[in-house]
């Protein structure tokens, strides 16, 4: 066996005893009482030193808080999906400084111009790398309008690119697809958007967004999630300015109505406007249906009649 094999199987050896040290037995005593410390792995029963001088594959230097990890570290951003080139080319420092800080001569900042210019170009060459690039900037524009949290902007990006390798986009409009990955998406996390709120974000058609969303389930065969009334109570209670005493009272009345099949077959926004409506009466928070209807982007007819159903089903008796 020679020097390389030695080191190898060492280092394997230690990685071994790092990641599993609760699989590692002491071979003198059979205790499982084992650490590492430094480079040496030893059994604290019996202090038999199972290895030593084991190869240290950490970094060489410490970090004591989160900006001195980002100064030293010397890798690169992880990988994103919201960037045609996933964020793995280099990019070129718009500041115009060297290494020291000292700004650069004119000659070379022309010079440094002509390059960035050139590296932009070279990185969208073809009209599919143009079309994603737009397509992942609607995509960014309209989650920015939304508050969409990262991870729902990652999981649109992966949906859209999906869409892209089964050619789904052939014969549809680049931004009906990615308003309907934003909506797959939204549904995937359970955070509240509605088909009006992504077509007003998107300037595209409520019709249009969701044939492009029912084509994207049918095609990629997404498992997604019936949003249920109770979604939507934070929001609406949010936007109203209520207490929390009111969106429990208004979750517990969806608790009761799903169990006697009051939610089925209705638009969850509806339930959840007149459950909180009821809510905010039982609490005396009063909002007027004229309010939580507008919030709720539906109809005060609709929260008049869930509000009936529910009182009477329920048999629940508001002091109005």
């Amino acid at each position: 066996m020679n020097l390389y094999e030695v080191s190898s199987t060492t280092s394997l050896n230690h990685s071994n005893v790092i990641e599993d040290q609760s699989l590692t037995v002491c071979p003198e005593c059979g205790s499982s009482d084992v650490s590492s410390k430094s480079s040496e792995t030893v059994c604290s029963k019996c202090g038999l030193v199972i290895e030593e001088q084991a190869v240290d594959l950490g970094p060489e230097w410490r970090s004591f808080d989160a900006q001195d990890l980002a100064k030293k570290s010397r890798v690169g951003t992880p990988v994103t999906y919201t960037l045609h080139d996933k964020g793995l080319l280099t990019t070129i420092d718009r500041a115009n400084k060297d290494t020291h800080g000292t700004s650069l001569t004119p000659a070379a900042r022309e010079q440094m111009y002509r390059l960035r210019r050139a590296q932009n170009r070279s990185k969208v060459s073809t009209s599919a790398e143009k079309n994603l690039v737009f397509a992942l900037q609607e995509l960014d524009r309209i989650e920015s309008h939304l508050g969409l949290p990262r991870n729902v902007r990652e999981t649109a990006a992966v949906i859209y690119r999906k869409a892209v390798a089964k050619r789904i986009i052939r014969g549809r409009s680049i931004d009906s697809i990615v308003a309907a990955a934003i909506y797959a998406a939204c549904k995937q996390y359970k955070i509240p958007r509605t088909l009006d709120e992504i077509s007003e974000a998107s300037q595209i058609e409520k019709k249009e967004i969701a044939r492009s969303y029912r084509h994207l389930m049918k095609t990629l065969k997404l498992e997604v999630p019936q949003t249920s009334p109770e979604d939507y109570i934070s929001r609406f209670a949010t936007d109203l300015d209520l207490s929390a005493e009111v969106r429990t009272r208004s979750i517990d009345i969806l608790k009761k109505a799903s169990e006697n099949g009051l939610t089925s077959g209705r638009g969850p926004m509806g339930v959840a406007a007149a459950s909180l409506y009821i809510a905010t009466v039982m609490a005396g928070e009063k909002r007027t249906q004229r309010e939580i209807a507008d919030v709720a982007r539906v109809t005060e007819v609709t929260v008049r009649n869930r509000y009936k159903e529910l009182i009477s089903k329920l048999k629940i008796e508001p002091e109005l």
